[in-house]
């Protein structure tokens, strides 16, 4: 019996040694430094095109130090517009303890985060780091100010919808990303019958892309079709390598006694893709009064002075001659109804 007794003593102390071993481990923490200073380069930043592929600063922060039990750090540098609070930043991942974008990719960044073209603005940045999502710090916050330029990129759309020759990449209309974000968009004609086209990165066949299927782009594709006839809004993500297509619900024209169908036919404008949203058209006029009317109908029509109004004055062509006319309406979105159109502006140019 005393035997007995002395094996569950000894079993007892075991288990108690054993469990006070892992009582210990358990006592092991994780200590982590908080975020440190964040430094830049420079917070008053001259960004051009020229210079696009140049450095525009470098952001900089210590590495953080771990003791104890080692976790991996994560580090985030937030970007927003001063007074947002970070509450719509964009984050960039770093591997590193630094940062150094160039003038192109900053551009783009303060651009997408609501940036106007030629406008000065200020960013805030700052470091987020932490081992976990409970456990985040952040850095003191850098104010850069900057003034976005318009850094516009295309791609183009050969097409059977092209006059003479089609499929042809050099005259063939483009798709253009004023942020040059990987992301185009541009207004085609397509006739009944010339529905197909393809994408190209540049004005010939060298690199292609066309229905991967499911609204996806591929180098392998077959021919994208517009599905029907008319204006058509084409957008075409690059990086995301998907494509889809929206009518157009306004077409512009000029009708009256200066164009050539009088005032018994439209005189259709083309919409320019070159990121202004504009409708032109270089065509002869005779003297006398014209407007600008939407889809053939007077329910939505321009005129009055260089300001057009909703049924405004009729416009006057003092002289006969050969003009180019650049209209703008004041919600140049061309997917949206005539609802949204209250008037606009005009230029009209004697060749």
């Amino acid at each position: 019996m005393k035997s007995i007794f002395s094996k569950i003593l000894i079993l007892g102390l075991i288990t108690t040694a054993v469990w006070s071993c892992k009582k210990e481990e358990t006592q092991t923490v994780t200590n982590v430094s908080p975020a440190g200073t964040l430094a830049a380069s420079a917070t008053a930043l001259s960004l051009t095109q020229a210079n696009q592929t140049k450095p525009a600063l470098t952001l900089s922060f210590p590495a953080p130090t771990v003791t104890g039990y080692v976790v991996p750090v994560a580090n985030t540098l937030q970007f927003d517009l001063k007074g947002k609070n970070f509450s719509t930043a964009k984050e960039v991942v770093m591997s590193t303890t630094s940062y150094t974008p160039t003038v192109s990719e900053f551009n783009t960044m303060l651009l997408a985060l609501g940036g106007v073209i030629g406008t000065s603005t200020q960013v805030e940045v700052r470091l987020k780091s932490g081992p976990a999502a409970n456990a985040i710090t952040y850095s003191n916050v850098v104010t850069l100010t900057a003034t976005p330029y318009l850094a516009s990129a295309w791609v183009y759309a050969p097409g059977a919808y092209q006059v003479s020759p089609d499929w042809n990449p050099p005259t063939a209309d483009s798709l253009v990303s004023l942020t040059s974000n990987g992301i185009y968009k541009g207004v085609i004609n397509y006739p009944a019958g010339k529905l197909d086209f393809k994408i190209t990165p540049e004005k010939k066949w060298d690199v292609n892309y066309g229905d991967g299927g499911g609204g996806t782009l591929s180098s392998t594709g077959g021919n994208i079709n517009a599905g029907t006839a008319g204006l058509k809004q084409v957008t075409v993500d690059m990086n995301a390598k998907t494509w889809s297509i929206k009518p157009v619900l306004q077409l512009w024209s000029l009708i009256g006694d200066a164009t050539p169908g009088g005032w018994g036919s439209d005189t259709d404008m083309k919409y320019i893709n070159d990121g202004k949203e504009s409708w032109r058209i270089t065509l002869n006029l005779k003297s006398g009064p014209f407007k600008f009317r939407m889809n053939h109908d007077w329910a939505v029509n321009l005129g009055g002075g260089t300001s057009l109004t909703l049924g405004g004055a009729d416009i006057n062509v003092a002289t006969a001659g050969n003009y180019t006319i650049t209209l703008t309406v004041n919600n140049p979105d061309p997917t949206l109804a005539a609802t949204a159109v209250t008037g606009g502006t005009y230029t009209i140019v004697k060749n």
